[in-house]
């Protein structure tokens, strides 16, 4: 069975897709709960000529997202934290801190979009992180966790 994706799935596709599943996932749980809708040949016809016009707009959009991703890969980033004895932050640095360090740099990302590649940062130094960007373009950026 062929549906069109009205929102994102994150283990099946993104919105405005065209995706193969099994009849009684498409039927008793996609359709019902609003995130597709059968993809009849109409659909079909309707869905191409939609993608033939957005195809011009995405170029437009990687290439925006692109730039986002080098400025934000040379900009230092740097997170403020309670810092205790030897060092020690009270708590860890999560995506929320490192999300609202990243608008003080001047750049609106969503901290969905933020993967910590570190896990329970709980002392200062150099870390990473990845940020998908565009659901092609995902950044590997270096931040700093300093007192503050």
């Amino acid at each position: 069975m062929d549906v069109l994706l009205k929102k994102k799935v994150d283990s099946l596709g993104d919105e405005n897709e065209i995706v193969s599943v099994k009849n009684g996932y498409g039927r008793n749980y996609l359709i019902p709960k609003g995130i597709a809708i059968l993809a009849t040949d109409s659909i079909k016809k309707m869905h191409a000529e939609n993608q033939k016009q957005r195809a011009h707009k995405e170029v437009k959009i990687k290439e925006e997202a692109e730039k986002l991703a080098k400025s934000i890969k040379s900009s230092k980033i740097k997170v403020a934290a309670k810092v205790g004895e030897k060092g020690k932050i009270f708590g860890s640095i999560t995506n929320i801190q490192l999300t609202d360090a990243i608008k003080e740099a001047g750049f609106e990302i969503d901290r969905k979009n933020i993967n910590i590649v570190e896990k329970n940062i709980k002392s200062i130094g150099k870390y990473s992180a990845d940020i998908k960007i565009h659901k092609d373009i995902t950044v590997n950026i270096e931040f700093e966790v300093a007192e503050g």
